[in-house]
């Protein structure tokens, strides 16, 4: 069995496992949806190259993780200041989406509105116009 198919576990991610990891699939799905999320990143070394990625813009930070037990992802938003918002999904496509909004710059009250998955967690009142 292959490191990748060790740490995702190819009963929850085949489709991951395929492409080389969460990185790798983001970085296609973005290709395919024609949209610029950003730059994809994972980490160099251990388990968490294959189940994390980053995808880095002016913007700020979407870090992406896998669930363990069920097929999801998890979906966090940072900048400088600090996490503003998370959320869950099964569908890859929508964290793309989710990721290209931010980097275009929708107001985080507009990416909560249409991504219903994702929460506004930040009390910072500068958020709300970032």
């Amino acid at each position: 069995m292959s490191d990748v198919s060790t740490a995702l576990g190819v009963r929850l991610y085949p489709d991951l496992v395929e492409l080389g990891g969460l990185a790798s699939a983001l970085a296609l799905t973005a290709t395919r949806l024609e949209l610029d999320a950003g730059r994809v990143s994972a980490p160099e070394q251990g388990r968490s190259r294959f189940t994390c990625a980053r995808l880095s813009s002016e913007r700020g930070t979407v870090t992406v993780r896998l669930g363990s037990q069920a097929r999801y992802f998890m979906v966090d938003l940072a900048t400088d200041g600090g996490t503003r918002a998370c959320g869950d999904t099964i569908d890859l496509d929508q964290v793309v989406r989710v990721a290209a909004a931010w980097r275009e710059g929708i107001s985080l009250a507009d990416l909560t509105a249409r991504f219903r998955f994702i929460d506004h967690v930040s009390a910072d009142p500068v958020a709300e116009t970032a």
